[in-house]
């Protein structure tokens, strides 16, 4: 393999880490750097210890350990060998290790100095995943404080090793050429309405009759893979494989190595082939133009997939596949001009990933904010914040964001935070070993197959055949074994139950085999605001402790359960689909979170019936558990809002009387102030207060009570000038004594006979001079004439008033001269009887 073009570079890249500790390397796809490099490095007089070739995906790590032996001549775990989650080959002779990201995060955090590692490999740092940068932070903190002499090298297949330069001190970097031959391009584009499977196996069709050699198709997911190849059916001479994380590595390996009998291959794979594989005898590709990727949503706070168009970036990896060994072509399923709308690269995940795990490995590695290690994009702040709220609220930081004993616990498992918090309190209720293989079957995709119903697929894994099952089990027992025994059990126990952090101390703990699903309690534990309610009869909608909506498919046989502990979900955040779930008994719930279950009293004010509604309800979160009336409500709490509805909704709420209301109109005609609306409402709880003792109405409220606040309100001072400007009543020089409407249209009025005024020579003016609007009446209380002037009346149009008013009413006094006649309210007769009797 000497023609590889990553060789020419070789001796520049052994010389530029003889001088230094760094280098930053920059080879193109079939450069041939990932297997040539390692073993390159071995000879060297500084390297005498082991090598870490740090690998983004299981399937590359693996291939790129049994590439390196093959052509060793040797095999997979002796010089060189792998270190997977699942899978394992090495020995105490291995000198070359590769190991996945999120392996080489764990074993430097348990051994910050990485005694007996000689030089670490970033294999495919374009590529940014978040394990890589972090990897790569640690690993540059470590060298510069503890281990100055280990060698890091970043290698990438891309053009930006003058930032890794950088970020690594001014490392020198070298440029291999890559393996360059002919490629064509060919834009098929694809309708708009149609799903991607059809399309694409129809393109696999078309380059089956126009071109030579294996084809790899990319899709976004395994679901339309399995879809593709339902569409391909059998083909003569051809073989379908398919290639995901998912897959046993028997299968996995199929599909990488060329066919044993010969036959032309297609290989349909999710964009895990992007990159670090070479697929043997590859000339076609066909690209979907869509990837599936991870995208975290902080509104909702869960992770989901998102399925978008590919990066130009992807797309170039994608379409070279077909030119590593020999002249290929590329089939693209977009119009040739749509690759410019293309966004250019796939952007970093560290800004756009959950930093919980990353913002805990940093706590524990004695950086308190992420940010103060070297990164080449630094991690956004409301993210990190973001992360220490979640990790406080799992216990695994402490208030200053030091990390707490359960968090050390949690850290030390190769899990997320969330699935590590799940499993230390599972181990600590005696249920470790169903917390492992629910942790693993959240991880691996594909184990018991497809079901939402998370129960149904652990009994189906459990009773599966095949490498990939058994290595998950195997998995599983060796996280379970990670955690320190429950208090009093012999090793090899695991039954005994704990008191968990979860229950109050005065709450029994939960045991196996009293009723409790384990399934759903280790769901439970590791998304606690997760848990949700059915809000419908056929189970499709969904509310969430943590206040989000979830969306279930009706026809699922979890539909019919009123409460499930969820475990992943699709989708936007206000209706996110239901990825998995198991069902959960209330009394589950009621048991394990009863110090989380809130019981709240609440008084509520309601407009329309003036009355206060006191409810008590318990409540999970969002969701509520139980509500009733409150007969035990605070009767403050209820004045309370009495007062605060009557300051929401207005004074008009309360039941004034007539005379009341005539009070207040009065005080605002006289501009006292202690009597508006403003003064009233600013001071509720200085006069109205009193009047709402143990009353939960307003109409409950005495009428007389808030006549009587009002004047105390006034005062001697306020009622006497009220009295001068604004006086209730007019009296008469007949001695009758009549009410001033202080509301009417037209000004302050009073309605009154008009022989009342007989011998008034002047009209009635208010206290600040304004005239009385006069409305005067017939004897039998008609209106016969308005008026501000009185005496202009006397003088005007009186003589006819008084000539029609003769007509109708003789028995009564018309004087020509009312200014100085003798005021009346009895008929002529009546008054020359009493004259007479005197």
């Amino acid at each position: 393999m000497s023609d590889l073009p990553i060789h020419a570079v070789l001796p520049d890249l052994l010389a530029a880490l003889r001088d230094g500790s760094n280098a930053v390397l920059v080879a193109p796809p079939g450069a041939g750097k990932t297997t040539a490099v390692a073993p390159a490095l071995l000879s060297e007089p500084w390297c005498d210890g082991e090598i870490l070739l740090l690998s983004p995906r299981r399937l590359a790590a693996r291939a790129a350990a049994e590439r390196m032996a093959a052509l060793a001549d040797a095999k997979v775990g002796g010089t060189f060998g792998y270190a997977t989650r699942m899978d394992t080959r090495r020995s105490a002779a291995t000198r070359v290790t590769v190991v996945t990201e999120g392996i080489f995060v764990n074993r430097i955090q348990a051994d910050p100095e990485l005694a007996g590692v000689s030089a670490v490999l970033f294999d495919e740092v374009h590529e940014r995943s978040l394990d890589s940068d972090f990897g790569l932070a640690l690993a540059l903190d470590a060298q510069g404080a503890l281990r100055p002499d280990l060698r890091l090298v970043a290698m990438s297949a891309t053009l930006d090793g003058a930032r890794f330069s950088a970020l690594m001190d001014g490392a020198p970097v070298i440029e291999s050429a890559g393996r360059s031959f002919p490629l064509e391009l060919r834009h098929l584009g694809r309708p708009a309405e149609a799903r991607i499977d059809e399309p694409v196996a129809a393109a696999i069709r078309q380059a089956l009759r126009e071109a030579e050699g294996g084809i790899l198709a990319f899709l976004p997911g395994v679901a339309e893979i399995e879809r593709t190849a339902e569409r391909l059916g059998d083909i003569p001479g051809a073989v379908v494989h398919t290639l995901h994380g998912s897959l046993d590595p028997g299968a996995q390996r199929a599909a990488i190595a060329p066919d044993p009998a010969g036959r032309r291959k297609i290989v349909l794979a999710t964009s895990i082939a992007e990159t670090s594989l070479t697929l043997d005898g590859i000339r076609v590709v066909v690209d979907s133009g869509l990837a599936r990727r991870p995208r975290y949503d902080r509104a909702a706070g869960m992770t989901r997939l998102v399925t978008e168009r590919a990066s130009q970036a992807s797309a170039t990896q994608r379409a070279g596949r077909a030119a590593r060994q020999g002249p290929g072509v590329a089939y693209r399923l977009w119009e040739a001009a749509a690759t410019a709308g293309l966004p250019p690269y796939d952007p970093p995940e560290i800004l756009e990933a959950d930093l919980s795990a990353l913002t805990l490995d940093c706590a524990l590695w004695g950086v308190a904010d992420p940010r103060d290690l070297r990164w080449l994009d630094s991690p956004p702040a409301a993210a990190v914040a973001e992360a220490r709220a979640r990790l406080t609220t799992l216990d695994a930081l402490d208030a200053d964001g030091r990390p707490t004993a359960h968090g050390k616990a949690i850290a030390a498992l190769p899990l997320p935070p969330r699935l590590g918090h799940m499993l230390v309190r599972a181990g600590a209720l005696g249920m470790a070993a169903t917390a492992a293989q629910v942790a693993v079957l959240l991880g691996e995709r594909g184990l018991g197959g497809p079901d939402a119903d998370l129960e149904a697929r652990m009994r189906r894994w459990r009773s599966e055949r095949g490498q990939r099952a058994e290595a998950a089990r195997k998995l599983a027992e060796r996280w379970s074994r990670l955690l320190p025994l429950p208090s009093g059990e012999r090793a090899g126990e695991r039954g005994s139950a704990m008191p968990s952090p979860l229950l109050p101390l005065s709450q029994p703990s939960p045991r196996r085999g009293e009723g409790f699903d384990d399934v759903a309690l280790c769901i439970a534990l590791a998304f606690p605001d997760r848990i949700a309610r059915r809000r419908d009869a056929s189970g499709e909608t969904w509310a969430s402790a943590g206040g989000r909506g979830f969306k279930l498919d009706p026809t699922s046989s979890l539909a019919r359960h009123e409460w499930l502990a969820v475990a992943e979900t699709q989708g936007m955040a206000a209706g996110a689909r239901i990825l998995s779930a198991a069902p959960l008994d209330p009394a589950q719930i009621e048991t394990l979170f009863a110090n989380r279950i809130e019981t709240r009293r609440q008084v509520r004010f309601d407009p329309g019936t003036g009355r206060v509604e006191a409810t008590r309800e318990r409540r999970l979160g969002a969701i509520r558990l139980s509500a009733g009336p409150d007969s035990a409500a605070d009767p403050d709490e209820i004045a309370a809002a009495l007062r605060e509805g009557v300051r929401t909704h207005g004074l008009e709420l309360l039941p004034w009387s007539d005379t009341a209301r005539a009070l207040r109109t009065r005080a605002a005609y006289a501009r006292l102030e202690p009597l508006a609306d403003a003064a009233l409402i600013a001071d509720l709880d200085d006069w109205l207060a009193p009047l709402l003792a143990g009353k939960r109405r307003l109409d409950a409220v005495s009428g007389e009570g808030l006549t009587q606040a009002l004047h105390n309100r006034l005062g001697w001072d306020g009622q006497k000038a009220l009295d001068r400007l604004a006086p209730a009543r007019l009296e008469t020089p007949a001695g009758s004594s009549h009410a001033i409407d202080y509301a009417a249209e037209g000004g302050p009025t009073v309605e009154v006979r008009v022989q009342a005024l007989f011998g008034l020579a002047t009209h009635p003016l208010l206290g600040d001079g304004t005239p009385l609007v006069l409305s005067l009446t017939s004897p039998a209380g008609r209106p016969i004439q308005t008026t501000r002037d009185l005496p202009g009346f006397w003088t005007g149009s009186w003589a006819d008033v008084a000539k029609e008013m003769r007509g109708r009413y003789p028995r009564h006094p018309w004087p020509d001269d009312p200014a100085s006649a003798n005021a009346t309210l009895r008929t002529k007769n009546a008054d020359a009887r009493r004259n007479g009797s005197r």
